[in-house]
């Protein structure tokens, strides 16, 4: 049930599309907002200027210890560093940190589905939502996608919403009760805004807190910080997902059998038939079959989604199939996590790596050297990703198009070469998307191959 906000005076910290979209929502709804921004863009000046509001650019820690007094609540922007200042400004005043997850919650009681991990939100929430699309539910697809869900909460047409629950947001939620609540993964990333693992790890756990009878809560059976982490006396049912049938002598809900995908409902699809069958692949589908039959999707919804989806770009797509060579763009890994996900369905990859560490621990790709064949360092870490990868073929290069060339001299035939970098791409591009835009161009000006 749905209940009006005590707090009549917010202060909002980082003005992007998501505290823009909480500005426009609680000025519509009669409250009031201070608008504070340490970035030098046009942006929040254009918003400041839309809401007819001052915006404070920078203050100092006088003016920013002021603007909190005098807010009922602070709402940091999602990826606001956990050291700003703000947040102990914060605490020493005794006002409370919201996320929009918190204002929804007090504005609208359409049940949420939500789901968050380090890796595969974004697949697996666009799965799930075109799961219950196929079912007859109106469904939107919000959060940490392109459309905040205080945005979404204005169209009155979807009956649920599936949330892609970042970690920024969950972190700083008070309350935040999903109908469905699912966890697919666990590893190192987004240290340059926790203060730590730990808190990483807690922000995601957060995803099941508020859960009751009722509720469904979705684990990675096969991850040992989800799993560690599952719920216990919540009163929600609890239910796993993972391709081995048994974990810990425990039976898996939602598994893979002799190729066949299948959970307590019934048999979903064969894993063949999926437009994918790497393994992350038939995770994130078992997953969001868990998720979305939780939250009233039918069996034969959720096949007709298996089948027809048909995956995100620059997540392990192929760029080209030419002289016995497979070229894979997996830009969207930023994460070494995401690179050993990407190498885990090939056996033999000249591995294209590196860009920006987020001060996370490349070595850790040395744990699929047996798949790594070469590497291709690129960018700012690309000498670490050369050296976590020791006695293999390798090179260093200055750009995609020199990347690209160099991949093609190691590679030989069967070989894949797999652009996974491990890394953000703020070194180079201005986003994942532009790095996988530019490797695709590279290998079909090398190869000859059209988009």
């Amino acid at each position: 049930m749905t209940a009006a906000l005590a707090e009549e005076r917010f202060l909002l910290v980082g003005l992007g599309v998501t505290n823009g979209a909480v500005a426009r929502a609680l000025l519509a709804r009669g409250l009031e907002v201070d608008l504070v921004d340490d970035g030098d863009g046009e942006g929040p000046a254009r918003l400041a200027e839309e809401l007819g509001r001052p915006l404070h650019r920078r203050p100092g820690p006088d003016q920013l210890a002021q603007l909190v007094v005098r807010a009922d609540a602070v709402v940091p922007a999602p990826g606001l560093p956990e050291r700003h200042e703000v947040f102990a400004a914060a605490e020493g005043a005794g006002r409370p940190v919201l996320s929009e997850f918190d204002l929804a919650a007090a504005w609208d009681d359409r049940p949420v589905l939500a789901v968050t991990g380090t890796n595969g939100k974004t697949t697996v929430s666009l799965l799930v939502a075109q799961m219950l699309e196929s079912s007859g539910v109106a469904t939107a697809a919000v959060g940490n996608l392109d459309v905040p869900l205080v945005a979404a909460l204005e169209d009155p047409a979807p009956s649920c919403f599936v949330v892609e629950a970042s970690s920024f947001r969950l972190a700083h939620s008070r309350y935040f009760r999903p109908r469905v609540g699912t966890w697919l993964n666990f590893a190192e990333d987004h240290l340059d805004v926790h203060l730590d693992l730990d808190r990483y790890r807690d922000a995601k756990a957060r995803i099941w807190a508020d859960q009751g009878p009722g509720d469904r809560s979705v684990v990675n059976a096969e991850d040992p910080v989800v799993a560690g982490c599952a719920p216990v006396g919540t009163g929600a049912e609890v239910v796993r997902f993972g391709l081995a049938a048994e974990v810990g002598g425990t039976p898996v809900d939602y598994t893979e059998r002799d190729g066949l995908l299948t959970g307590p409902e019934g048999d979903l699809v064969p894993a063949e038939d999926l437009w994918r069958s790497l393994p992350h692949d038939r995770a994130n589908a078992l997953a969001a079959a868990a998720t979305a039959l939780g939250g009233g999707a039918t069996l034969d919804g959720v096949r007709a989604a298996l089948r027809s989806f048909r995956g995100l770009p620059h997540r392990v797509e192929l760029v080209a199939d030419v002289a016995g060579v497979r070229w894979y763009d997996d830009s969207k890994a930023t994460a070494p996590h995401a690179t050993l996900a990407a190498l885990s369905g090939f056996g033999s990859v000249v591995l294209v790596a590196g860009g920006r560490n987020k001060g996370l621990d490349l070595s850790v790709l040395g744990a699929a050297s047996d798949r790594v064949v070469a590497v291709v360092g690129i960018g700012e870490s690309g000498p670490e990703v050369v050296a976590a990868l020791p006695g293999r073929p390798h090179a260093l290069a200055g750009s995609m198009a020199e990347a690209v060339g160099a991949a093609a001299a190691l590679a030989g035939d069967g070989d894949v070469v797999l652009l996974s970098p491990g890394c953000a791409s703020f070194d180079w591009y201005g986003s994942y998307a532009e790095r996988g835009d530019d490797f695709a161009r590279c290998v079909r000006e090398l190869t000859g191959v059209a988009p």
